[in-house]
C-alpha cells in the first residue's frame, strides 16, 4: 500500500515557477533539470511499487536528520520482518566503476550512489534502533532509465538495473509478509520525523516585480491564456478550467514564492493579470477571511 507518495519539494516548486515567470541563471536550469530528472524516475519507481500484492507500507521521499547527519530515503517498503530501502536513479549514458569511484564514460567523476546508500543503511539502521524497532534491512541502488549503462560493477553489489525491474516486482511479492499496528505505529513515526525543508536549499534571487505577471495553463504552463465567462481557455493547448481553480492555482503560486506577502484583490489582480478584479475578489471572499477595513484589508 502507498501510504506517503513522492512530492516536488518546495525547491523544486520554486524553481519551477521562477522558470516560467524569469530568466534563470544556467546553474539554476541544471538544478532544475535534475530535479526534475529525479523526480521522474522516483515517480516511475513509485508506479512500479504501487502494484504490489504482498502485503507491504510504501513511504516515499523521506528525508532525516540522525545524529547531526541528514539521509535522503528515494523508497522504503515495510513488509512484516524487513524494511527494503532503495536509492533510486534515473541516471542515462554510459558510466562504469572504478575502486569506489563512479565516473561517466568521458572520465567525469560523479557522486558514488553505492557508497551514498551505504551510509544511508548505516543511519537508517541507527534511527530504527533508537525509535525501538528491531527490523532487518536491506537497501539496494535501482537504476530505471533504460538508456543507462554501467561497466565494471561488481555482481556482489546491491545493484537492480532497468531490465530487471519486472523481476524485482515479482521477488517482492514472493515475500511473506503480516502487517500489524506496529508495522503502522513504526511507518506514522517515520513520516512525523520527515524533514520536509531541506537545510541545503539555495534559491536565486527574485522580486515581485521582476516576475512575468498572468496566470499559466494548467496543462501547458504557457501563459496564452484567455478568460471565457467563468473558464478559462489555453490558447495554445485548448486546455479549459474553472475561473476559480486557475486564480487559486495562481495564488498558491504566489504565496510559495512570496511567502510574506499580504493578499489583496489588487496585488492578485496584478499577479494574474487577465482575470478581473470582481471575479478575483468573489473567489478571495469564498476562500479566504478578510482581515482589516477600507485600503488596509487583506486575505488570510
Amino acid at each position: 500500500m502507498l501510504y506517503k507518495a513522492k512530492t516536488k519539494s518546495e525547491e523544486h516548486l520554486i524553481l519551477e515557477y521562477l522558470d516560467r515567470r524569469m530568466s534563470l541563471k544556467e546553474s539554476d536550469k541544471q538544478r532544475l533539470y535534475r530535479l526534475n530528472k529525479g523526480y521522474e524516475g522516483e515517480v516511475q519507481f513509485e508506479k512500479l511499487t504501487s502494484g504490489l500484492q504482498t502485503p507491504c507500507i510504501i513511504l516515499n521521499d523521506l528525508t532525516f536528520k540522525v545524529n547531526n547527519s541528514t539521509i535522503q530515503i528515494d523508497s522504503s517498503l515495510l513488509f512484516g520482518r524487513i524494511l527494503k530501502f532503495y536509492e533510486v536513479k534515473n541516471l542515462e549514458g554510459d558510466y562504469y566503476l572504478n575502486d569506489d569511484k563512479f565516473f561517466m564514460r568521458d572520465g567525469t567523476e560523479k557522486n558514488n550512489p553505492l557508497l551514498q546508500m551505504k551510509r544511508s543503511e548505516s543511519l537508517y539502521r541507527q534511527l530504527l534502533k533508537e525509535l525501538g524497532f528491531d527490523l532487518s534491512i536491506e537497501a539496494s541502488t535501482v537504476f530505471v532509465n533504460p538508456a543507462f549503462t554501467m561497466y565494471n560493477a561488481p555482481l556482489n553489489q546491491p545493484i537492480i538495473y532497468p531490465t530487471q525491474l519486472t523481476r524485482l516486482t515479482n521477488q517482492l511479492n514472493k515475500i511473506p509478509s503480516n502487517l500489524t499496528q506496529s508495522h503502522w505505529s513504526l511507518a506514522d513515526k517515520l513520516i512525523s520525523l520527515n524533514q520536509e525543508k531541506s537545510e541545503y536549499t539555495t534559491l536565486p534571487d527574485y522580486r515581485f516585480d521582476n516576475q512575468k505577471k498572468g496566470v499559466t495553463c494548467y496543462k501547458c504552463h504557457s501563459f496564452d491564456i484567455g478568460v471565457i465567462g467563468y473558464k478559462v481557455v489555453c490558447m495554445q493547448c485548448g486546455h479549459h478550467e474553472d475561473v476559480e481553480a486557475a486564480v487559486m492555482r495562481s495564488i498558491d503560486e504566489l504565496k510559495m514564492l512570496f511567502p510574506n506577502i499580504k493578499l489583496s484583490t489588487s496585488i492578485v489582480y496584478d499577479w494574474c493579470s487577465i482575470v478581473s478584479q470582481s471575479k478575483i475578489r468573489r473567489v478571495l471572499k469564498k476562500n479566504f477571511n478578510i482581515v482589516g477595513v477600507h485600503q488596509w484589508s487583506f486575505y488570510e
